[in-house]
Formats: C-alpha cells, structure tokens, sequence
C-alpha cells in the first residue's frame, strides 16, 4: 500500500484541448492532443489512443485530466509530455476521464 504523502506526489490537473492531430506513425490509432492547463503548468502535449470513442473535432474544447509531472516520453517521432488519463471500456476502448462540472483549467486533483 503506499501512503498519503506518495500519492502527493502525482501531480494530477485538469486542462483543456486546444489542438487535435491524427497520429498516423503511432502503433495504435491515436492523436496527438495540445492541452492548456492554465497559467501555472502552461501548454502541453500528449499522445492518446481514444479514436474509438472521440473525434477531433469533438475533442475541441473537452476539458481532460492529466499527470503533469511525469518525465516526457519518446513515442515514436513524438514526445508526450503529459499521461492523460482514461479507463476501459471493456472493449479494447479508452474513455476520457473527465470532469463533470465546470472547472478552471490547472486545478489540482486532491
């Protein structure tokens, strides 16, 4: 079990889609998101493979929640800065998580 202080640790925010790109070099169907999480953390990238439930367009302006502390990684030609965060769907699909109300962009999850 890890204790409350490591789960500090994970630095978990919300932010807005404000890019969507298809991600066509990518082993699985997946896009290439930008997401504003406000002021303080700014504008980051992200690689998510959600093509099975969302389209680009839809994905404008969806608010979504990320780890934003993670070390970046390499995804082929593409560095991923953020873990947006999702669950399965029980059908080889990712659903967003997502919050249900209207927040400001870069709250933290607590």
């Amino acid at each position: 079990m890890i204790q409350y202080p490591d789960f500090e640790k994970v630095d978990i925010r919300v932010g807005e889609v404000i890019k969507v790109e298809d991600f066509p070099q990518a082993r699985k169907p997946a896009y290439k998101l930008e997401i504003d999480f406000g002021v303080e953390i700014g504008t980051r990238k992200s690689s998510v493979q959600i093509t099975k439930h969302y389209t680009k367009d839809e994905l404008l302006g969806q608010f979504v929640i990320g780890v934003v502390n993670f070390p970046p990684k390499q995804i082929g030609p593409f560095v991923s800065e953020v873990l947006t965060l999702g669950l399965p769907d029980g059908n080889g699909g990712v659903v967003l998580l997502q919050p249900t109300k209207k927040v400001p962009k870069g709250g933290r999850m607590f």
